[in-house]
């Protein structure tokens, strides 16, 4: 049970939140009054202020929308997050082949998934969530990379393996055509073309790219540069994002002593520093990526893993940077609640003190929110707000927390900055302060529905 104590202190970030104004209007935008998500420099801005999130994935939500009658728990996920202050959402917008296919084959599509789509997207609007959207998988599941490459060996072209995905020109024509078709896709509900509609807060190339072939990152480099350029030579009015793990590559040997022990093909370096795209990643699983290692020890990769990237972002990227993917999996040997929600107490309260201490860090986004009765959507990190009530308190925390400290940013030409600043983060340190020991991390197999 919270002592009285730290009841009073959640109380007054509450309370401080909503004084500073208008907290909603920052972090969950009203229907009728929805702008662009951009950037400043390396801050996220909305209607010329800061903008700070805390939000989570749902990858599920256009497969489960393709049936009208499983909607209701698009609409669930939306309004409990919304309600918990969770104000961002990455999602696919792909499913190449296979079950309830977006793209059956190259350019015919399924009308019924596109309208489930439409519904995510006329969902997020209604509840004030911004989407990240991400337009293929680097892995087999909903189709990926070797969806791609397979098509092209039917059409007769000379594929070598999945790899080509990167460099064959009529793979890349297939993703072009794909990227083309959702940006100027007419929602049949909202009424707009997804690349007008604001509530999109950015587009994701693909997810967690790879490349056996060259682990260097220059191949991947290639066609990061390539795709971006497209991208915003269509929409230059969202943002636009890699969809990267953070793995460093060779732009910067020195650097590579932080990855987990292997390279992945992509250079967290050169990759971002690709003027088109916008803002940078990081994805982060040690629990998975050194699941030989204690608790300790892979909180400790966790620091350095957040750390490096923040201070990389800030100093020679110069871009905002989200931890888009981070989690910890029901499935690891002696899991808890309780370990569970100190591991993302300590990845939040880092997360708050890197976006205090000189910006650039912008949000996170928790893998991954769930309605219930999903078991089998479930890859073990799934989460229902409401049904682990310490848990959904925790990111709501966070989520009134970053929104806080938004407007607190805001007032840096208010003299009264310096004593509200010190309001906030007194009260916020002293309430991660309880959950400053990790127990984390243990070894199990991470979105086997990725």
């Amino acid at each position: 049970m919270a002592s009285h104590s730290f009841v009073h202190q959640v109380f007054i970030v509450t309370l401080l939140s909503l004084f500073l104004g208008q907290l909603t209007c920052e972090a969950r935008v009203s229907n009728n009054d929805v702008e662009f998500v951009r950037t400043q420099g390396s801050r996220f801005v909305l209607n010329g202020s800061p903008f700070l999130f805390n939000g989570f994935n749902s990858y599920w939500l256009m497969h489960v929308a393709a049936e009208p009658a499983e909607r209701y728990r698009v609409s669930e996920v939306f309004r409990d997050a919304s309600a918990a202050g969770l104000s961002v959402c990455r999602t696919w917008a792909f499913s190449d082949g296979g079950d309830r296919a977006l793209q059956i084959s190259p350019g015919t599509y399924d009308e019924r998934v596109f309208q489930g789509l439409d519904f995510v997207i006329s969902e997020a609007r209604k509840y004030g969530i911004r989407l990240i959207l991400s337009f293929v998988n680097n892995y087999n599941d909903f189709g990926g990379r070797g969806q791609y490459a397979q098509w092209a060996r039917n059409s007769g072209a000379q594929i070598s393996g999945d790899d080509d995905f990167y460099t064959h020109p009529v793979i890349k024509g297939y993703y072009k055509d794909h990227v083309k078709r959702v940006l100027t896709r007419y929602n049949t509900i909202t009424r707009m073309t997804y690349m007008e509609d604001p509530i999109i807060m950015a587009w994701e190339l693909i997810n967690e790219p790879r490349c056996q072939a060259d682990y260097s990152g220059k191949t991947i480099n290639g066609w990061v540069q390539e795709m971006a350029s497209f991208v915003k030579s269509l929409d230059n009015k969202h943002l636009l994002e890699v969809g990267m793990e953070g793995f460093y590559g060779d732009s910067l040997p020195e650097k590579k002593q932080n990855n987990p022990g292997y390279q992945v093909g992509t250079d967290f370096i050169s990759n971002h520093l690709i003027k088109e795209i916008d803002f940078a990643t990081i994805h982060a699983y040690p629990d998975q990526w050194i699941s030989g290692q204690d608790d300790n020890a892979q909180m400790g990769f966790m620091q350095r893993w957040m750390t490096s990237h923040w201070e990389d972002s800030k100093n020679i990227l110069k871009k905002p940077l989200v931890v888009a993917e981070f989690g910890k999996s029901s499935k690891d040997p002696g899991f808890s609640l309780t370990n569970r929600d100190d591991f993302m107490g300590n990845v939040y309260r880092l997360i708050y003190g890197f976006a205090r201490s000189g910006g650039t860090m912008g949000g996170s986004l928790i893998w991954q929110l769930m309605a219930q009765g999903m078991d089998s959507y479930n890859d073990g990190y799934g989460i229902v707000l409401g049904q682990d009530p310490s848990t959904t308190s925790l990111m709501s925390r966070q989520a009134h927390a970053m929104a806080a400290l938004s407007h607190l940013i805001n007032g840096l030409q208010n003299q009264e900055r310096p004593r509200a600043q010190g309001l906030v983060h007194q009260s916020h340190h002293q309430h991660y302060g309880r959950r400053n020991r990790s127990s984390l991390g243990r070894k199990h197999g991470r979105k086997s529905i990725h």
